[in-house]
Order: C-alpha cells, then structure tokens, then sequence
C-alpha cells in the first residue's frame, strides 16, 4: 500500500483531486478537463479510492466521484510546523504591498 505522500506525489492524481475539491465529476468529465484517456483517469481513480481520497455513487449509467478530505489530514498534520514560515513571508509580502499603495 502506498502512503499518502507517494500518492499525491503523482501529478495526474493532484490533478484529479484539484478538480474534484471544487465539485463531483464523473469520470467523462474527468478525462475532458484534464485531456487524458479513460482507462488513465480510472487508472488513478481506483489508487485513490483505495486509499480513501475518494469516494464513487452511480447515477444512472455514469460513476460519480467526490473529494474525502479525511486522508488529506495526514499531510495537513505534517505541514502544521513549517505554516511558521510561510505566515511570516507571506505577512511580509503584505507589509511590502502596502507600503507600495
């Protein structure tokens, strides 16, 4: 089994899950947006629904996918400590710009 690292760690897969935290998609909408082919898209689908990123229902002839946020708090944990850095840059980029008004 893979951890969550090594399966976000694959582009097609944050794609996926980019795409999916904004909405449910079915798996053609998948493939339209993201331009890759069907048995690619089911291909990641099936990884990520195994490790629990997804879950699937069926509406009438088309599978349906959507975000399960709860494995992505295993990364959220893991940055929790370097959001230090970022806040300090990000609070000194702002400083930066307000001073530029």
């Amino acid at each position: 089994m893979e951890t969550v690292f090594e399966i976000i760690a694959e582009p097609n897969r944050r794609a996926i899950l980019s795409l999916l935290a904004s909405s449910q998609q079915s798996v053609g909408d998948i493939v339209r947006q993201l331009h890759m082919s069907q048995p690619t898209v089911s291909k990641h689908l099936r990884v990520l629904r195994e490790a629990g990123f997804v879950e699937s229902t069926v509406d009438a002839q088309r599978r349906v996918y959507r975000l399960r946020p709860e494995p992505l708090q295993e990364v959220d944990t893991w940055l929790a400590p370097f959001r230090q850095f970022w806040s300090a840059h990000v609070d000194a980029l702002e400083r930066h710009l307000d001073h530029m008004d």
